[in-house]
């Protein structure tokens, strides 16, 4: 998501930064590139229209006049705005509720609600609050049995009914029997709707009215676009939603239901849905967003990810092999199988600032290609070539290759990557820091 909205906004950035000097025709001309790029990718007109008065009001004052470099400081006020428009970072407030505290999930059919209660429910346990779930859509087709699926592959208690009985009704028992068990939070899972089916939208006035939830969050696809701005309004306008849920953010949206929907709503977005992975689940930070948007990367998101991949004790273990030199082609595999725990190959090229040139020149397909064929040759080794990459000597390489469905050439790409980052790692031992092999791509993605 964002991708041409934010290659659309870093050209006019590079433009603006081989200008000297700016002067309020060069801010208009940029100005209208980038009504034009939010244009694009979808975002509601009243809100572009607020947005670039915004930042030609700030460009043309004296913090640009007065900066060396002009065009930079034009990069900053959009991205102060960005962080501005796309509103606070996302928190649940329980605050005046009662436990359980109720999370009532909304939306129209197909935007991932039971996916998110379920992923909503891992990341209330890892904040250390006991989740249960409710099935409550007696509509769409497997819609309680896909609950109870998740439910139970995550481990979380849960309630259901099955699709006779009335979703207010399944609520009303659904919450009894998280009071008996000492629930912390409980999720609705309500069926999905049109903000104008009226009975429907009735039926879960009914259930908020039960309830009382302490959140209504809406869960919205952003890939919607346009539409989402009005089917926004309408829940709001008939439930009061308290946040919002962007699911898909990992498809190919233009992004501009992001900006829109917290600029027109004025509710805050809590969290995104990076994908259909469980663990696909983000905190909303507005400030990381927008870094996202203008190509600035995300370093602390992909620190979070990281810490979630790599075990501390395994990481010290790690280091000091790098520091005594036996870093090996087992800790290699190793180190690249949990990356890939940490997300697609693109995305975590996307955090890193000043890689996102590199993400855009190899497709994900290809990445993921190369990973894998790494894996395939090292697997293909016996542990002690792995573990001593010294003998593999020619007749050992072509039956690596035979086993792993490659050249031999592949298998001496794969060692001399090895071979490569056994040097970096002595140069750091040396106090040596230079740039990673092959321009910067990571360990495992150069040929």
């Amino acid at each position: 998501m964002f991708e041409t909205l934010s290659q659309r906004l870093q050209d006019v950035f590079d433009q603006l930064g081989r200008v000297g000097k700016l002067t309020e025709q060069d801010v208009d001309a940029a100005m209208r590139q980038v009504r034009m790029a939010l244009l694009e990718a979808d975002v509601a007109l009243p809100v572009v229209k607020d947005f670039v008065k915004r930042v030609k009001e700030r460009a043309v004052g004296a913090e640009v006049a007065k900066s060396l470099k002009p065009g930079q400081q034009v990069v900053k006020i959009v991205h102060e705005e960005l962080i501005a428009t796309l509103g606070e970072a996302g928190r649940l407030n329980f605050s005046g509720s009662t436990k359980p505290h109720v999370i009532m999930l909304v939306g129209l059919q197909g935007s991932g609600k039971t996916t998110t209660a379920a992923k909503l429910a891992l990341e209330l346990r890892r904040d250390g609050r006991q989740p249960f779930m409710i099935a409550a859509d007696t509509y769409r087709p497997a819609a309680v049995d896909q609950l109870v699926t998740l439910a139970k592959q995550i481990n979380v208690p849960y309630f259901e009914e099955g699709t006779k009985i009335k979703p207010p009704d399944i609520v009303t028992h659904g919450m009894k029997v998280a009071k008996e068990s000492n629930a912390g939070v409980v999720i609705l899972d309500t069926a999905g709707r049109l903000q104008i089916d009226e009975p429907l939208m009735q039926e879960l006035e009914e259930i908020k009215r039960r309830t009382n939830p302490a959140e209504i969050l809406l869960v919205a696809d952003s890939m919607t676009g346009q539409e989402a701005v009005n089917i926004a309004e309408g829940f709001n306008k008939r439930l009061g939603i308290t946040g919002l849920i962007l699911t898909k953010i990992d498809g190919d949206a233009r992004g501009g239901a992001a900006l829109s929907m917290r600029a027109v709503t004025g509710v805050p977005i809590k969290f995104l849905g990076t994908s259909e992975k469980m663990d696909g689940f983000e905190v909303f930070h507005p400030d990381r967003l927008a870094s996202r948007i203008l190509g600035m990367g995300d370093v602390m998101t992909l620190i979070e990810k990281a810490e979630e991949a790599f075990d501390e004790r395994e990481a010290l273990k790690l280091q000091k092999k790098m520091m005594e030199n036996q870093f090996t082609l087992q800790d290699f595999l190793e180190q690249l199988q949990k990356i890939r725990k940490m997300g697609s190959i693109a995305s975590i090229l996307a955090m890193i600032p000043g890689m996102n040139k590199i993400k855009d020149q190899i497709s994900e397909e290809e990445m993921e290609l190369r990973i894998r064929r790494v894996e395939a040759i090292i697997n293909s080794m016996t542990a002690r070539e792995r573990n001593n990459p010294k003998v593999l000597n020619a007749s050992r390489k072509k039956r690596v290759a035979a086993g792993s469905g490659v050249e031999v050439r592949d298998v001496n790409d794969v060692l001399k990557q090895w071979s490569e980052m056994q040097k970096l790692m002595g140069s750091v031992r040396k106090g040596r820091f230079p740039g990673f092999p092959g321009g910067g791509m990571p360990p495992g993605l150069m040929r």
